[in-house]
């Protein structure tokens, strides 16, 4: 079984002391003494609207529910903070820097002893795909003026461009990818990082030095990075781009051979571009150690010289870390969003994608999968992340103008126990991605009956439905276990406990185990709301994770 635990903690802590400049001597006479005070973790999410940090500690408890697989140890926030991004620059990757370092500083403030001293290390969840050039010359200084943010269209959104870029260039990249990427490959997307470096090149030809950096790997670039010395030698003043599995995904990484395929490293000589240079030179699992804070960095925010910088993440896997935290991670554990659309990830033991219904894998980080009983001594196993998001969702509850009141009051009639005879199935607009993809499929919201209260049991209903073909439709493509085990619910529709016990009912019965009347409540599909889904908090358990 793959459960969520992290590495012995002694063993890595006396590496970490040991980086930190600590004699051996004063390692063994912490042992004998009292014990130390928790280390801390830090995550930060950088958002669409602004960046939140977490700090974590692990804390020792005696037989609480809440406690990891040995029963010893829990990972409780002891400081969050959110920021808006300032004036807005949501693009800008000196507002990034700006913002994670003013986090730090109000974290220092509200610790403890009003220290950094005990964090131990850092990780960056950032939006999917978001990403920008860098001179890995000059100290990895951004080399253009913004950043291409997750939902850039290289064909779309330069053609409402301001700035007035030729959508020629963006259609250029895809044709381009569509040369050399294989059939229904995550790359063959136009918001994807591969089609945002291939744009920029067709616009103006990259220079030597220029590299691609996500917008995590760019936060964890400033934190490794010394300032730029003058009169230096132009080696030491070169910065290489480190990365991780999730963030790289989109840029074309085959995340089952741990490479740069072939197809991609063609596709990038074709148009004249040193592969080797401007990808990302290290990739990472999310939370494997890429280095520590520079002594410019430590000095100036007040951290330990030896503070770890681990692979990051993008921010809908930090925030699966996040909502399964407090249990056991197993094969089939799955998260479901209910927010304006349903989205759905679940572990699965096989590697699963179809670009044509925008299913794909993101490798689970190696650094939180630990093997049980006879397993043990067997090499580890993989496990995937496989995701799928459609377009229904709580957004039609606001198109058919449901005040928060409304949705209270109507939910507590409605018996979950009850099928409603209405079969909707409630989109906002034409078209679906997932888990069919037709972009002539219709609203279905007809007939629409007298009783408010019906109306909604039919809208709640017809959206637990799209959930449950959803997890078919991973399961027709592959995903293993082929039904979720346990699933978390996170999003507005989590705080809805009339729909929870609905989708419940629905979903033990579209996936019914063997002999389930035999079986105890505990092993029967369970459906609850996540505790916490911050994507920052999924970073800081992932910044844990060496430890």
């Amino acid at each position: 079984r793959l459960v969520m635990l992290t590495r012995p903690i002694a063993t890595v802590t006396l590496t970490a002391l040991l980086w930190m400049g600590c004699s051996t001597t004063n390692v063994q006479s912490l042992s004998n003494g009292p014990p130390p005070p928790s280390p801390q973790f830090v995550g930060f999410d950088l958002g669409t609207s602004g960046v939140r940090v977490s700090v974590i500690q692990k804390q020792k408890q005696q037989h609480h529910p809440e406690t990891t697989a040995d029963g010893t140890t829990e990972l409780q926030e002891v400081y969050s903070r959110a920021i808006p991004w300032k004036d807005g620059a949501f693009d800008d990757p000196n507002v990034w820097i700006e913002s994670v370092e003013s986090l730090l500083q109000d974290a220092k403030q509200a610790l403890p002893n009003q220290s950094l001293e005990r964090i131990q290390s850092i990780c960056v969840s950032g939006t999917s795909a978001t990403c920008l050039l860098v001179n890995g010359k000059n100290v990895g200084k951004p080399s253009r003026t913004q950043a291409r943010m997750y939902n850039y269209d290289v064909i779309a959104s330069a053609a409402g461009n301001s700035n007035n870029n030729d959508p020629i260039h963006g259609v250029r990249a895809m044709e381009q990818i569509r040369s050399f990427a294989p059939k229904q490959h995550t790359a063959l997307s136009a918001t994807g990082s591969l089609a945002k470096l291939l744009s920029w090149h067709d616009e103006q030809p990259l220079q030597p030095g220029e590299r691609l950096c996500h917008q995590a790997d760019y936060v964890a670039l400033r934190l490794m990075s010394q300032d730029k010395v003058c009169g230096k030698a132009p080696k030491d003043n070169e910065r290489f781009v480190c990365s991780d599995w999730h963030n790289c995904l989109k840029l074309g990484y085959n995340v089952q051979d741990l490479e740069w395929p072939t197809w991609l490293q063609d596709c990038l000589t074709s148009v004249g571009l040193d592969w080797e240079s401007v990808l990302p030179q290290t990739v990472v699992s999310p939370g494997e150690v890429m280095g520590v804070v520079s002594p410019d960095v430590a000095r100036r925010l007040g951290l330990n010289q030896g503070t770890i910088v681990v692979g990051g993440t993008t921010d809908s896997n930090a925030a699966f870390l996040a909502a399964t935290a407090q249990d056991e991670v197993l094969p089939g554990t799955a998260v479901v969003s209910l927010g304006s659309t349903l989205a759905i990830k679940q572990v699965s033991t096989t590697y699963v994608e179809n670009a044509n219904v925008g299913v794909y894998s993101h490798r689970y980080p190696s650094s939180l999968l630990k093997k049980s009983g006879q397993e043990e001594e067997e090499e580890s196993q993989e496990a995937w992340l496989v995701g799928g998001a459609s377009n229904a969702g709580c957004a039609v509850l606001r198109q058919e103008q449901f005040s928060v009141e409304e949705l209270q009051e109507l939910s507590s009639d409605i018996d979950p126990t009850k099928e409603s005879s209405l079969d909707y199935y409630p989109l906002t607009r034409t078209g679906e991605r997932f888990p069919v993809a037709d972009s002539n499929l219709q609203p279905l919201l007809e007939p629409q009956p007298d009783s408010r209260k019906d109306y909604l049991h039919g809208i709640l209903q017809g959206i637990s439905t799209v959930e449950c073909n959803g997890f078919r439709a991973m399961a027709e493509l592959g995903a293993n276990p082929p039904q979720p085990q346990r699933i978390w619910t996170c999003g507005g529709g989590a705080n809805n406990d009339v729909w929870t016990q609905m989708r419940q009912r629905r979903l033990r019965e579209a996936f019914p185990r063997d002999n389930t009347h035999h079986h105890d409540d505990e092993e029967l599909l369970h459906v609850s709301k996540a505790q916490n889904v911050e994507a920052s908090y999924g970073a800081a358990i992932l910044a844990s994770a060496p430890f």
